[in-house]
């Protein structure tokens, strides 16, 4: 697995042995950030939250496209070991949160580009949604991205912009209210 595209392209990432992580495939990975920049053009002084990290590929590419703060979240003791080892080979403005979004305190800033990436099947994602909106992580009209699994149903309030399959996975892009 590698950083598509951006400063630090070609940089490989670790993933923590094991199953418990599911890192987005490549080919998905490409296919959203070509989904985001058709919508943002850049991703130039963004605030970027990424839940569900994992390996941290989704925040760690949006920061190597320019994106000014990523934070991460991770509940997965060996996954935040491997995010770790992944942020610390790249000068960037990140922080991680090793807890369960569930836990998830009020936000410092609110993010622009929200991406969860919640096991497939286990309504995380629309109960993290929540979440952030109470806790003041969502930006007027920011880009919502959720990757699911093909039967699994998101029921976000937010206004879809997009919804694609890839393989095994849903991308669902959403659009917060202004």
């Amino acid at each position: 697995m590698r950083i598509i595209s951006g400063h630090w392209r070609g940089r490989a990432l670790i993933a923590p042995p094991g199953d418990a992580t599911r890192p987005t495939a490549d080919r998905v990975r490409e296919a959203l950030f070509s989904m985001l920049t058709s919508r943002l053009g850049s991703f130039e002084g963004l605030r970027v939250f990424d839940g569900f990290a994992g390996t941290g590929a989704l925040g760690l590419e949006a920061l190597s496209r320019g994106a000014a703060h990523c934070t991460f979240v991770e509940s997965d003791a060996a996954a935040v070991k491997a995010l770790r080892t992944n942020i610390a080979g790249m000068k960037s403005n990140a922080d991680v949160i090793p807890a369960p979004m569930a836990t998830l305190g009020q936000a410092p800033a609110p993010c622009d580009l929200i991406m969860l990436d919640p096991p497939y099947g286990s309504g995380l994602g629309d109960l993290a949604l929540l979440r952030l909106a109470e806790r003041g992580w969502v930006a007027p009209h920011a880009i919502i991205s959720v990757e699911t699994g093909k039967k699994d149903v998101l029921a976000s309030e937010y206004e879809v912009l997009v919804v694609r399959d890839h393989g095994k996975a849903r991308l669902h892009l959403l659009r917060a209210p202004g």
